[in-house]
């Protein structure tokens, strides 16, 4: 009689909720159903405003869901247990796709508002979820009858890995520790979000305005050309801006030959966060770093570092210290050669001065020219952005046979997004590509691949995704195409890898489409080896004038300067990799942000001329991102991938039994699987390290 008193008010609850909702979304397109090609977001009618409501209807429209799972009078079972926790919360993940990937791409103060507001609600969310002890009850009855049921592989994984998440959220510590446990995880939601903003803020606001015109010598023109349109959208015609982001402060780096000018830019740079007023990060991260020690201490853990790689292929700290000592000291030793080398041109210059990390880029840039006789800047003109979008789409359709078609017809976000539809090689529609790839002050810096829909099955159904790149790549300029460098080539190809692994998912679950940190880059970091191939650039790099293909002397001096600068580039990531793990190993008290950085990079014996890749107050990998205690993925991923492309070399860099054992066994299987167990499978054995090693030039 209680039970059915209970489910006929949870039923009135849920009409009166239903019918509030509908009345909602009669105003707000975020909550109506988006009737676009491929079910796209209506962006041309959605408005800043509209997004808090929207958001607080899917939490509660979560909340409702999962309450109903909770209060089920009926014995707990994997279908209305297991997989209707997977179920729930589809409208929330809808609206926060949309929400999240515009706070990344095309922010304003408002939205940021939004985030701050929202980071709490959605942290209170999950607790509620994870810390219900109904809840968890019925999670963990399936749980321990999982030998009793009939479940395939995929289940299987689901239902481990929904019952670790309760675990791992604090479902089995006392009251009190619950108590303590949601107040960290509010705060931390807030933290984040303010590490975010502030870090934003503080790179948009520094520039660089030259006002004579020979404090441009040595720059090419296209950047001075870019400077010049800069200074021109910042109501200051006549001049040159340069700023911080990356295809303005790097080449002004590698090729000014004012050496003060590059200092003052530099120190801009890895000042950021880090300037004493109120977008200074030090406390927060300081503070973000000990509560996140904090909570995994209250699930037993002994440092933060233990409870997030549990769940990595690397298991725990010391398998992560110990890959990257392995490289650290053959890196330091080549990096030091390479100073030795650029102190004596400097020397040689009569430049009088010591080699500081505003030289690096510029001193390495003309021993690279006399050395390889490679301009970058001559190299840029085969590489047009369009251009080599056609050869990541055509490496795409030798591997996997995947074809990319522009749609007119999709709404979008931004005048700049080019939207692509995805068919696979019987002509069947895969998902929707997105690409986003220049600067613009509401978008945060960097590249990344992110989705506006996730693929999974519902109903029977398998739902297509809808995956987006976005980077800061070099704008058009001075009537020229944006015309790309070898470090923007090689991050397109990488960010489409990421696409790749999204669009090519066959998973059921919407739990189980994401996989480990140190797992994720390696179906990324794979497509950079291609980028290059010789018989990849005669497909793609042609010069944007005379369309003639890339020269192969050119391609030649590609090949053979692989391995120039890479002490340089090997040690200034392992050290951010050491810092980020130092900082999630700490056991107590938030330390002082600047006296622990100093202490961590001179344990490692840091280099002067080198600054770590991220300081801490700007490292928004790890503190506004998800690859806390994670940032060594991308080398752990590096071993993996150039232990992979080895397999394609061998048989053949389009061989199709290899491309369909990686699709098969990597790309389409998400978190479905053990990660080293998948990998495995496609190669045979487990990867060795002595592939990195020789790219990289440590050997």
């Amino acid at each position: 009689m209680r039970c059915a008193m209970l489910l006929a008010g949870l039923l009135v609850c849920s009409l009166f909720a239903l019918a509030q909702m509908n009345a909602n979304a009669q105003s707000n397109p975020l909550l109506r159903e988006w009737n676009t090609p491929f079910g796209v977001p209506p962006f041309n009618e959605i408005a800043d405003e509209h997004f808090l409501p929207a958001l607080k209807a899917g939490i509660d429209e979560q909340r409702r869901e999962v309450q109903a799972i909770s209060a089920n009078p009926e014995p707990p079972t994997f279908a209305n247990t297991i997989e209707a926790l997977d179920a729930s919360g589809e409208l929330l993940d809808k609206v926060y796709a949309v929400f999240s990937n515009l706070t990344s791409a095309e922010t304003n103060d408002r939205l940021q508002e939004v985030a701050r507001q929202v980071a709490p609600m959605r942290a209170a969310l999950q607790d509620d979820i994870l810390l219900d002890q109904r809840l968890f009850a019925r999670v963990k009855a399936v749980w321990e009858k999982r030998d009793e049921l009939n479940l395939n592989a995929e289940q299987r994984k689901l239902l481990e890995e929904t019952y670790k998440d309760f675990v791992r959220g604090g479902a089995n510590l006392s009251e009190d520790h619950k108590k303590r446990f949601r107040e960290i995880n509010a705060e931390l939601s807030v933290l984040s979000v303010r590490f975010g903003d502030n870090l934003l803020k503080e790179t948009n606001a520094y520039q660089l305005v030259i006002e004579d015109k020979a404090d441009l010598a040595g720059l090419p023109e296209a950047i001075v050309s870019a400077a010049a349109e800069a200074a021109r959208a910042a109501g200051q015609p006549g001049k040159w801006v340069f700023t911080l982001h990356a295809p303005s402060i790097w080449p002004f780096l590698s090729y000014a030959e004012n050496r003060e000018l590059r200092r003052q830019i530099f120190t801009a740079y890895i000042k950021r966060g880090d300037n004493g007023n109120e977008y200074d990060n030090k406390q927060i991260l300081a503070r973000i770093a000990a509560l996140r020690a904090e909570r995994a201490k209250l699930l037993g853990y002994p440092t933060y570092a233990h409870y997030a790689l549990e769940e990595r292929m690397a298991k725990e700290p010391a398998q992560v210290y110990g890959l990257l000592n392995q490289l650290w000291e053959p890196a330091l030793k080549v990096a030091r050669r390479e100073a030795a080398e650029l102190q004596k041109l400097i020397d040689e210059q009569g430049g009088n001065h010591k080699l500081e990390p505003w030289d690096w880029r510029y001193y390495a840039e003309r021993i690279k020219q006399a050395r390889y006789k490679l301009d970058e800047d001559q190299l840029r003109e085969y590489f047009p952005l369009d251009n080599v979008l056609k050869g990541a789409f055509y490496v795409a359709n030798r591997l996997y046979g995947l074809t990319f078609t522009e749609r007119m017809d999709i709404p979008k976000y931004h005048p700049e997004v080019r939207t692509f539809e995805v068919k696979d090689v019987d002509g069947s529609h895969l998902g929707l590509f997105f690409t986003d790839y220049h600067p613009r002050p509401g978008k945060r810096g960097g590249a990344w691949s992110s989705r506006y829909r996730g693929q999974y099955h519902k109903d029977g159904k398998d739902v297509r995704p809808i995956v987006v790149n976005v980077c800061n790549f070099t704008r058009p300029s001075a009537g020229r195409p944006a015309l790309l460098n070898q470090e923007e080539v090689e991050t397109l190809f990488h960010e489409f890898g990421h696409a790749l692994h999204s669009l090519l998912s066959r998973i059921h679950y919407r739990s189980l489409s994401t996989v480990p940190r140190d797992f994720v880059e390696l179906p990324s970091q794979i497509m950079e080896n291609w980028a290059f191939e010789p018989e990849v650039l005669k497909v793609y790099a042609r010069h944007y004038k005379t369309g003639e293909v890339i020269p192969q002397d050119l391609v030649k001096k590609i090949q053979d300067s692989k391995k120039f600068n890479q002490g340089f580039a090997t040690v200034e990531y392992l050290a951010a990799s050491l810092l980020d793990m130092d900082w999630h190993t700490i056991t107590g008290e938030a330390p002082d942000a600047a006296a622990f950085e100093k202490a961590s990079l001179e344990k490692m014996r840091m280099m002067p001329e080198i600054v770590v890749r991220y300081r801490s107050p700007y490292f928004q990998h790890i503190f506004s991102g998800g690859y806390a205690a994670g940032y060594y993925s991308y080398i752990w991923s590096e071993v993996l991938d150039s232990d992979a492309f080895q397999a394609f070399k061998e048989k053949g860099l389009f061989d199709k039994a290899t491309a369909a054992a990686f699709r098969k066994e990597i790309l389409e299987r998400g978190g479905t699987g053990d990660a080293m167990e998948m990998y495995k499978r496609f190669r045979g054995r487990a990867p060795s390290v002595e592939p990195l090693l020789e790219r990289r030039g440590l050997k």
